[in-house]
């Protein structure tokens, strides 16, 4: 009940005019980078495949939860394209994002440097219905349902190496103002990310560990994590377990494999806050690559690090 509370007062800031950090903070980010930078789509090999569902602040009523469906793949010569579909809701608030991404690749050193760019097609929506207020005179309180939609841009570089990788984005370039009715309007931050990785394989052994980290910063507020898996791969099957910490924000922990193609993992991140060690946030992650043989003529294949 008491942040049942907390979010009906962070609607009624929302219905005057807001401005928030809205991207969606997923656990699994090393799994999921085309989602906040078009450069890293086609970094593997493959047709892939991937869907997030994300259960956050479990136990609470209108707690927010998110879908997430996207696809990426390289193309003939230095060329990729993606795309995802997200879904994130939370009370009486719903947020759709419908993105098409690019990137051109060519070799740098010893490894590929891809320039990435980004179309989006974001909508907002408020349902006064879901909305239990006592005041229902309140011009600010919508009587019905609100629609808004815009057009957002977004841009990425991403640097892939046998043994480490790095990526800087920029997303919301065109700080989109969405208006819903005649006085709600969502303000759109302009956001900034970082993330990097790596890949140590332990000497005489089918074990090896993948550092990474994400920061992400949109002008007032940041968020950074950190997170080291140690991986068991067993030719194609992989197991792998991990933890993440966010620096007053939570911790992490996920464990998930790959058996015939299919990699799956789960995740649970317990905030630092007031929220109780069992209101945190589960989320379950599931790709799926598929050989489509359209870059691979004449070329040698390396396997992304992220997934080694």
């Amino acid at each position: 009940m008491k942040l049942y509370l907390l979010l009906l007062s962070g609607v009624f800031l929302v219905l005057v005019k807001a401005s928030a950090q809205t991207d969606v903070a997923f656990s699994h980010y090393w799994m999921m980078e085309p989602q906040f930078n078009p450069a890293a789509v086609g970094v593997t090999p493959h047709l892939r495949i991937l869907g997030c569902y994300s259960n956050q602040m479990s136990g609470y009523t209108d707690n927010p939860k998110t879908m997430f469906l996207g696809a990426d793949m390289p193309l003939h010569l230095r060329h990729a394209v993606g795309g995802y579909f997200l879904n994130d809701a939370i009370g009486a608030f719903t947020h759709k994002n419908v993105v098409v991404e690019y990137a051109y690749r060519f070799p740098l050193g010893q490894g590929t440097m891809s320039l990435g760019a980004q179309g989006e097609i974001r909508s907002e929506t408020i349902d006064g219905g879901k909305m239990d207020v006592e005041d229902t005179s309140d011009p600010a309180i919508p009587k019905g349902t609100l629609n808004g939609t815009r057009l957002d841009l977004g841009v990425g570089v991403y640097y892939s190496h046998p043994l480490f990788y790095a990526g800087i984005s920029s997303l919301h370039l065109t700080a989109p103002e969405v208006t819903l009715g005649e006085t709600n309007q969502i303000d759109v931050k302009r956001t900034y990310y970082f993330t990097a990785g790596g890949n140590i394989n332990v000497k005489n052994t089918l074990y090896s560990l993948h550092p990474s980290m994400r920061w992400m910063y949109d002008g007032v507020t940041d968020r950074l994590d950190i997170s080291l898996r140690a991986q068991l791969k067993n030719g194609k099957q992989r197991l792998f377990a991990g933890v993440t910490y966010s620096p007053s924000i939570s911790s992490t922990l996920f464990v998930g494999g790959m058996f015939r193609g299919v990699m799956l993992s789960y995740s649970y991140e317990a905030y630092t806050g007031g929220a109780g060690l069992g209101n945190g946030a589960h989320e379950l992650t599931m790709s799926y690559e598929i050989d489509i043989n359209l870059a691979k003529k004449g070329k040698n294949r390396h396997q992304s690090v992220r997934l080694l």
